[in-house]
């Protein structure tokens, strides 16, 4: 067989290889072995199908804790989607605005799916076996979701995580350990009777505090507030990112607490002993929005929206919508 007989467009890809190959000073005849001798690709290997089925591990034998467990699995999945999207722009420290506005869409659309399919979470259990096999988790909780903390941080500024009734006490220039120190999430895992760390939180900051003051730190001038403020807040033709921020800001700030809190409402409300099954945490103060008055992009919001936070969705299910 000679050249005439191979598709042409076969040798000049041998040739861009070769140029590639020779270029890192490596031998293109080996790498085409290697091709050679490889095995097709399965779906189930690329995905390592086998080992992410293996991961579902319950801790009872009730059915209904291997859906809470494939659901929190799952968001942890989106999580990191999230975070992928968010690093690219960090990345770029002077985002392009389409790229910004792309990459935030995604983002959203992530959001929007977590917040959606929540429902499985609210709906999809049995009361009687979630209050049992919930209790063999403990003190274990989805307030530990370092990643959720890391997309927090990538957003805003610190300040802004401070917890709302303390705020005054510091400033956008105060020290990023007294802002952590005093970050809002913190009230969420406290005693309901003593006040106390909940040793949910003990946990959570021995594993993840110092991660997280280096992130603060890094992202410190490119988290996406401040490249907002300091690239597109006045400019022409920036509405599209404007409105996207703000879909962030209710999707995580509103909609997604209040997710959690319709769901925890359901199976921790009635009775009082139900309430340990979160570990003792204050979540009838910590999820609702309107207690913590979290928001990433505060510039881009009304007096009266502010004030207002959260109401939009207390309408939508009133509304059923």
């Amino acid at each position: 067989m000679n050249n005439s007989d191979i598709d042409q467009n076969i040798i000049d890809r041998i040739k861009k290889l070769e140029e590639k190959y020779e270029a890192m000073g490596q031998d293109m005849s080996s790498y085409l072995d290697g091709l050679l001798h490889a095995d097709f690709l399965k779906y189930w290997d690329y995905i390592n199908l086998d080992s992410l089925l293996g991961l579902q591990q319950p801790k009872t034998d009730f059915p209904d804790e291997m859906i809470f467990i494939v659901y929190h699995q799952i968001t942890e999945l989106y999580f990191k989607l999230s975070l992928w999207e968010m690093k690219q722009i960090h990345a770029l420290k002077h985002p392009d605005l389409e790229f910004f506005v792309t990459r935030l869409k995604r983002i959203n659309s992530y959001f929007e799916h977590l917040c959606h399919s929540f429902n499985m979470m609210t709906d999809g259990m049995e009361k009687e076996q979630f209050l049992k096999f919930r209790m063999s988790l403990l003190p274990s909780s989805g307030f530990q979701s370092g990643q959720y903390r890391m997309i927090e941080i990538c957003a805003t500024d610190l300040y802004n995580l401070v917890n709302k009734n303390i705020r005054d006490q510091f400033t956008e220039n105060s020290s990023l350990e007294d802002l952590y120190e005093a970050i809002y999430w913190k009230t969420g895992a406290t005693e309901l009777k003593s006040g106390k760390k909940t040793l949910t939180l003990e946990h959570f900051e021995e594993k993840y505090s110092t991660s997280f003051l280096h992130l603060a730190s890094d992202v410190k001038v490119t988290n996406f507030y401040q490249a907002y403020l300091k690239f597109y807040a006045d400019k022409e033709g920036s509405e599209a990112l404007k409105e996207e921020l703000r879909r962030f800001d209710l999707l995580a700030n509103v909609d997604w607490p209040l997710a959690h809190y319709r769901s925890a409402v359901r199976y921790l409300q009635k009775d009082p002993e139900d309430i340990a099954a979160t570990g003792g945490t204050n979540w009838q103060k910590y999820l609702p929005p309107r207690f913590q008055g979290i928001i990433f992009f505060p510039s881009l919001w009304s007096d009266l929206e502010k004030a207002e936070w959260g109401k939009h969705w207390v309408m939508k299910q009133l509304n059923g919508k």
